[in-house]
């Protein structure tokens, strides 16, 4: 009982303190209910630092990160076959890109650098180790989809092509 009466005396002086601040220097983006939630989680760190039950949080959020960054490739991949499915409905052709450089498909140089994930005047360098960086991911031995092995060679083709 005491515990939570600690928790609610924290929660409101973290308000009151909040409040005032937040008005000294008009910072009015906040709502009253935000502020309060803030000052709630302010109050709750505060009592969790105090009582030494604040090392499961950090251990939660540092698993958090590591499985996040273990299951960025998949998530990308998701990505990329979310945005560009409604093209994959189309059937896509197989012979859409040739090793001749003979290309049926157009793109466009805006699309190709959002494929790629550059920002448009990059160099030939950064098209390479981008296009590739992405091969390594979505490559078809590897689990990704023909289709999307074929736009990020185009998007490279298409971005070279304007650099020759």
């Amino acid at each position: 009982m005491i515990r939570i009466l600690l928790v609610v005396l924290i929660a409101v002086i973290a308000y009151v303190l909040l409040h005032k601040t937040l008005k000294k220097f008009a910072i009015t983006w906040l709502k009253p209910s935000q502020l309060a939630i803030l000052a709630s989680l302010i109050a709750l760190l505060g009592f969790l630092a105090s009582t030494g039950h604040l090392n499961w949080l950090f251990a939660t959020i540092g698993i958090a990160i590591a499985y996040l960054l273990r299951m960025a490739p998949m998530l990308l991949r998701i990505f990329l076959q979310y945005k560009y499915a409604k093209h994959a409905q189309q059937k896509p052709h197989a012979d859409s890109y040739h090793e001749d450089g003979a290309h049926k498909a157009k793109m466009t140089t805006t699309e190709a650098y959002d494929i790629l994930g550059l920002k448009p005047g990059a160099n030939e360098q950064d098209i390479i180790n981008a296009h590739r960086r992405l091969m390594q991911k979505n490559h078809p031995d590897r689990g990704g989809s023909d289709y999307l092995a074929a736009k990020i060679n185009l998007a490279k083709h298409t971005l070279l092509k304007g650099h020759s």
